[in-house]
């Protein structure tokens, strides 16, 4: 950590409001996994460009080792941890009822994105879907069984069931 001054920083993560005391440049994804013990988000490039530790915050899907936890001072900010919940979200059970992915470690980025859509459009196509999710890296070759899956969970939220 660097010689800044440390500060307190008030965040609401996945519903609980938090404060902690640290350097306001420190990266959020440092003080969801290193301070708050949420290991979903993943630390990947460092540079904000596999995807690896999105989260949604404010409403949007951004990576949150580019964001300063003192840029995000004040912020609504939900992980995947809050996806698996009790019932799952349907994101997570479509995943889980196709077997989508296999290594995991870009899922949670992945499904931080796709949930960040599906609030903002549940009516997306496989197109806008594969765009919105176009900047995250998968190395294990999941991509079109993620996808496949998705678009089931998006046909599903706007009422049609469409076949695996």
């Amino acid at each position: 950590m660097s010689d800044s001054a440390q500060s307190s920083v008030s965040l609401t993560v996945n519903g609980s409001n938090v404060s902690v005391t640290t350097d306001p440049a420190v990266p959020l994804l440092y003080i969801l996994r290193d301070t708050l013990g949420l290991r979903a988000a993943r630390f990947g490039c460092g540079e904000a460009t596999c995807g690896a530790c999105t989260v949604i915050v404010n409403g949007r899907a951004v990576m949150s080792c580019d964001l300063s936890v003192g840029d995000a001072d004040g912020a609504d900010v939900t992980t995947a941890e809050f996806l698996g919940g009790d019932p799952p979200h349907p994101l997570v059970e479509t995943m889980l009822e196709q077997q989508a992915g296999q290594c995991g470690y870009c899922l949670s980025g992945i499904l931080m994105r796709a949930a960040a859509l599906l609030e903002r459009d549940p009516a997306a196509t496989r197109n806008s879907i594969a765009e919105e999710l176009d900047g995250h890296l998968c190395r294990c070759g999941s991509q079109g069984r993620i996808l496949d899956a998705l678009e089931t969970a998006f046909h599903r939220a706007k009422g049609k069931q469409v076949e695996a």
